[in-house]
């Protein structure tokens, strides 16, 4: 998949968690790791990740991989906007397909990012967005000619809520399994989706 990045928002405070999210274990490596594995796994060959709360402590998880560079928005505590703007800011010059944008406590499988982004091509869609029963999931991919509107997203207007409606009849929507619902915002949350 040439010409596509991801933008992986792991900036925020976890405050609901209480422990640091991008840290928490999954399938055996901490939650962020996984995250850029299985994005490069999907095809992705430049992960944008930002970072803001603990950015010391996950800068050593990250280290040193190809393709991979580390942000850190300054700004994260005004809102996740701000996050998906220091990441845009740091994308290569040459980019003209597609953009990824996932939260770190969205985990994901590769396999279901790549029949993201396949099904995205060959609609020839500007946004394509995963969902389970009719309900919005994540990664939302975004065609790189919105670069400008990603830009201008803030929280007053509901970040990329208000870009969907904007471009909703060039827009699809993708029915996959539960997990591109799977959001992990408390103890209880990341509990049930590790299972039993």
């Amino acid at each position: 998949m040439p010409d596509t990045a991801a933008l992986l928002l792991a900036a925020g405070e976890s405050r609901r968690m209480g422990v640091t999210k991008a840290l928490l274990p999954w399938k055996g490596v901490p939650l962020l790791d996984h995250q850029i594995t299985a994005l490069g796994r999907a095809g992705i060959d430049t992960v944008i990740v930002v970072l803001g709360h603990h950015a010391d402590d996950l800068e050593a998880v990250i280290g040193s991989r190809p393709g991979v560079t580390a942000v850190v928005n300054s700004d994260y505590a005004q809102g996740k906007t701000t996050s998906i703007k220091a990441g845009l800011r740091a994308l290569p010059d040459g980019l003209t397909s597609s953009i990824v944008i996932l939260n770190v406590d969205q985990p994901r499988e590769s396999a279901t990012i790549q029949t993201l982004l396949r099904r995205h091509r060959e609609a020839q869609a500007l946004i394509t967005i995963p969902t389970y029963q009719g309900k919005g999931g994540h990664p939302i991919v975004v065609d790189y000619s919105l670069l400008d509107d990603l830009l201008a997203v803030d929280e007053d207007t509901q970040g990329l809520k208000a870009l969907v409606r904007r471009n909703e009849d060039r827009s699809q929507r993708i029915e996959m399994a539960a997990d591109v619902l799977w959001d992990l915002n408390t103890p209880e949350e990341y509990q049930q989706a590790l299972g039993p």
